[in-house]
């Protein structure tokens, strides 16, 4: 996907927070991670892909 859809998806994956709240990404910058491989590998990512559960050196918290 490219850079624009990436983004557009990242932003679909908020589900509790709109779009246009301020520090949306600080309430659920922690849990970013987690969406992402959700969203890439479907719901059963830790069982299927256990090297997935931790963000890799470098990811920002």
């Amino acid at each position: 996907m490219s850079l624009t859809e990436s983004w557009a998806a990242a932003l679909d994956c908020y589900p509790c927070e709109r779009g246009d709240e301020p520090y949306r990404c600080l309430a659920f910058h922690d849990e970013a991670w987690h969406w992402a491989m959700r969203a890439l590998h479907g719901e059963r990512y830790p069982l299927e892909h256990p090297e997935l559960v931790d963000p890799p050196d470098g990811y920002p918290t």
